[in-house]
């Protein structure tokens, strides 16, 4: 063979390699391409799965509970609250059960639980007091040192002064003039209720202490005269409801007495009346009279 023979064979079979490659390749790709896309097609199926297993599990969560049958025995149980122990501040209050109580009672206190009312108290009164110092309380329930308290001495016209004493009870000692303090109860940084009060002078506070006893003697003077006016009346009902019969026939023969007291009247008064409407003797038989005499 020659060589130019040699070398064109030689070429041929490059390029016929070359071909072989170029179509494993191809082919290759191919292959890759589609198994990306089964693996794509797989995920989306997957994902839709899992979206219907969510959207199925949402409307379980999303669902109204059922209601419960009557006839399992259950008893329902109801609850009302009780009136709060204060009309300001802070209270309790009773929490009773008026169904499914033990023992089969109508109603039943399962527990006391805190109320609040309204949280300005107004002006207090003090716990104690002497002619030298004065013991003022914070509004507040037990245990004391649940609570925050705040005391301020007020000032007319002007910013209150904060206290040192942060305890529930301040203890004064009167001055030669009024004051006036005020006390706020915090829970929680947050003021649930708040209370006043005025302390007096030593001689303010004994004039108050002569004028108070006059005015209470009147005042149980008033009210003991109305309770014994209140119980005659009332024990004089009761006698005549029970001697009913008596007193009917007493003031029935009062009645009588009376009419024919009356009467008696009505027929003098009448008898009386024809007496004065008689005619009075003729004048002329009077002249007559004395004609005949001469």
């Amino acid at each position: 063979m020659s060589p130019r023979g040699t070398g064109c064979s030689a070429g041929l079979l490059l390029t016929v390699g070359w071909l072989l490659l170029a179509g494993l390749q191809s082919a290759s790709g191919t292959n890759v391409t589609a198994a990306v896309q089964d693996a794509g097609l797989a995920h989306e199926v997957e994902g839709e799965e899992e979206t219907d297993d969510n959207d199925s599990e949402t409307k379980e969560h999303n669902a109204p509970p059922e209601t419960e049958d009557v006839s399992n025995g259950n008893v329902v149980k109801e609850v009302e609250f009780g009136m709060c122990t204060v009309t300001c501040g802070i209270g309790v209050r009773e929490v009773i059960l008026t169904n499914g109580c033990p023992g089969g009672e109508s109603k039943c206190v399962v527990r006391v639980e805190e109320c609040r009312g309204p949280i300005d108290c107004g002006w207090g009164k003090p716990i104690s007091e002497s002619l030298e110092s004065v013991r003022l309380a914070c509004v507040h329930t037990s245990p004391l040192n649940r609570f925050k308290y705040m005391w301020k001495l007020l000032r007319p016209d002007q910013q209150s002064i904060v206290l040192v004493n942060d305890s529930a009870i301040l203890e004064v000692h009167r001055e030669s003039h009024p004051l006036a303090f005020e006390c706020d109860t915090l829970d929680n940084n947050e003021i649930v209720a708040t209370i006043k009060f005025t302390v007096y002078t030593s001689s303010e506070l004994q004039m108050r202490r002569s004028s108070l006893p006059a005015t209470d003697a009147a005042l149980i003077l008033v009210l003991t005269i109305g309770v014994i006016i209140c119980v005659f009346i009332i024990f004089l009902l009761i006698f005549i409801i029970i001697n009913w019969a008596a007193v009917k026939a007493f003031w029935g023969a009062k009645a009588s007495t009376l009419e024919a007291q009356s009467e008696q009247s009505s027929a003098r008064y009448k008898d009386s009346t024809s007496l004065d409407q008689l005619p009075t003797e003729m004048p002329g038989e009077d002249d007559a009279l004395s004609e005949w005499n001469e």
